[in-house]
């Protein structure tokens, strides 16, 4: 607690520029809500759906309810947001693909974070790193800094800061579906209120939130992907995740969450090295930069799923053989031991 007071004081005491800065935003922040109705409907708007979403997440964290009902609720949420005006124009004439799109970019990103959710400081520390690249880019990347979206995020950012403190391992607080429902709606709103592209420059940028959140984005496609494949349903949880992956490979979870967190901020800063390069050619550049970091993600995650078929075969083996002798069962499992600690020496 006292860290905390002493921060902020120091910040005020060291840094009288940027808190005058603040200041101007603020007040800015405050007559562009005041002036602008469209802008102020935006904000009611996410206000609303993040506390339905929060609702249901609860509601679903003590009743277990049915995943149909949970997923047409976020529909009905990020339609009616889309509504009221939180959309992205994807710079095409025809409105209808834009409320498509946006609709789309909340469901999936309301549930990405949702199944990030499954180690301890996880899906938090993804979220901090992802609000703070957001408001980074917002107040010092545009021409025009975009206070309100801005302080959205970084509001967002601190509850997330202190929310880690007690979330990090060993946890003695949890998200739940409630707090990581809550998290995507309000990167996936925000994101899409936030203006990522100047209007006399390259459009290239709009590519920044996609970079920002290419890793929970890919971890959730691969799961919906390995589930649909053995047939199970896409909404049951599993261990199929990123994350358990390089727990099967011989991580421990503490460090499989750092390099998880490590690999979301290394294509988060290829977001803002976006605004960096003057053409499509560079942005094309970054995008490779970008998959080379989800392909070493991927190569990761297909060691840790062969090492955990090869030893839940192995282990199957040796309980249908009970009468087995105990040197050549131990010698087995040694070896399987040694599989998932140095994947390398056997693909």
């Amino acid at each position: 607690m006292a860290f905390g007071i002493i921060v902020p004081i120091l910040m005020v005491l060291l840094l009288p520029t940027t808190m005058s800065q603040t200041l101007v935003g603020l007040e800015s922040m405050k007559a562009s809500l005041q002036e602008d109705q469209i802008q102020l409907s935006q904000v009611v708007a996410i206000l609303a759906g993040g506390a339905v979403l929060f609702l249901i997440g609860l509601a679903d964290d003590r009743w277990n309810l049915p995943w149909q009902i949970r997923l047409i609720t976020q529909l009905g949420v990020a339609c009616g947001v889309t509504a009221m005006g939180v959309r992205a124009t994807v710079f095409v004439s025809q409105p209808w693909i834009g409320f498509g799109i946006t609709v789309l970019w909340i469901v999936v990103l309301t549930n990405a974070m949702n199944f990030l959710d499954n180690m301890d400081a996880l899906a938090a520390g993804i979220g901090l790193i992802a609000s703070l690249l957001f408001a980074g880019i917002l107040l010092t990347l545009v021409p025009t800094p975009h206070w309100v979206v801005a302080f959205g995020l970084l509001i967002t950012a601190g509850s997330l800061g202190g929310f880690l403190v007690w979330n990090r391992p060993p946890a003695s607080i949890f998200m739940g579906d409630c707090g990581s429902n809550l998290i995507g709606f309000l990167l996936a709103t925000l994101s899409v209120s936030g203006t990522f592209y100047q209007d006399n420059g390259s459009r290239h940028v709009i590519l920044a939130p996609l970079c920002v959140l290419a890793v929970p984005l890919y971890d959730f496609c691969t799961v919906i992907l390995i589930r649909l494949r053995h047939g199970r349903s896409p909404f049951h949880g599993d261990k199929s995740h990123f994350s358990h992956r390089l727990v099967d490979i011989g991580f421990k979870p503490a460090h499989a969450v750092m390099t998880i967190h490590l690999a979301t901020l290394m294509t988060g800063l290829g977001g803002l090295l976006l605004y960096k390069v003057p053409d499509w050619t560079g942005a094309m550049l970054v995008v490779a930069l970008i998959l080379c970091v989800l392909s070493v993600v991927a190569i990761l995650e297909t060691v840790g799923r062969r090492s955990s078929v090869r030893q839940k075969t192995t282990i199957e083996s040796l309980q249908t053989e009970p009468n087995r002798p105990i040197d050549d069962t131990e010698t087995e499992l040694r070896s399987v031991d040694q599989t998932v600690a140095n994947p390398s020496e056997h693909l």
